[in-house]
């Protein structure tokens, strides 16, 4: 299986809206996910993509969510199946636009090489209500989320320089078992498995946050907020 990076995003936290906008969707926001294609060697560091920011640091951004990955061919499923035709490669914030995978074919813990640097993969992306503001698609970030078209994360394990158009090469497969997409079913439908969510939270390699998340699903009986986290001041 060939996967390539295709392109390379970065950009800086951005506000825009009107403060006094009626419509909550037309509320000023501040967000790093509007990015613009870089080109030519990009150094990758243990934080993130030379050139990249985020707004909220709380939830996004990090060691263990260094690089936002999307697979470039579920924008064909955005402008042909929901018809959103303004959604284009680069605009769910992703840092790696990639072909040749998906969610169901990359794991927890893979390890690749792409050009110097050294990444492995971490968790899949919780999408929040920001590429829906961004779009004006209220339910967007739900979308994402129940049709598993997510992306995920990269923690880098060797900073280096990256460049579009090279190929990632597998060094290690730890948890074959654990695709992204298994992760996003147990975490967003088969929310009632306690076992298998015990199993996924004590994966050596998930990033602690999700570790978290299951751990008081486990214990407590207790889960996140999900309106909140895809809709939230959209409404």
């Amino acid at each position: 299986m060939d996967i390539v990076l295709n392109k390379i995003f970065v950009g800086k936290p951005k506000t825009v809206g009107n403060k006094e906008a009626k419509e909550p969707m037309d509320r000023e926001w501040t967000s790093g996910i509007f990015k613009e294609p870089i080109h030519g060697p990009v150094w990758v560091s243990k934080t993130n993509v030379a050139g990249d920011g985020q707004a909220d640091l709380k939830n996004h951004g990090g060691p263990e969510k260094a690089v936002f990955a999307y697979p470039s061919n579920h924008y064909t499923y955005w402008q042909e199946k929901e018809n959103f035709t303004n959604i284009v490669i680069g605009g769910m914030g992703e840092n790696f636009s990639i072909e040749g995978i998906g969610e169901a074919d990359i794991c927890i813990g893979d390890t690749y090489q792409i050009g110097e640097a050294i990444v492995q993969v971490s968790q899949p992306r919780q999408p929040c209500w920001k590429p829906a503001r961004r779009f004006k698609i209220k339910n967007l970030a739900l979308l994402i989320q129940d049709t598993g078209r997510t992306g995920w994360y990269f923690r880098v394990l060797q900073e280096g320089y990256v460049e579009e158009g090279k190929s990632f090469r597998l060094l290690e497969r730890p948890y074959p078992e654990w695709t992204i997409a298994k992760c996003n079913y147990i975490m967003h439908v088969d929310r009632e498995n306690i076992e298998k969510s015990r199993e996924l939270a004590n994966n050596a390699l998930l990033a602690s946050n999700w570790k978290k998340t299951l751990t008081k699903r486990v214990e407590k009986g207790e889960s996140s907020n999900v309106r909140k986290r895809v809709i939230g001041p959209n409404e």
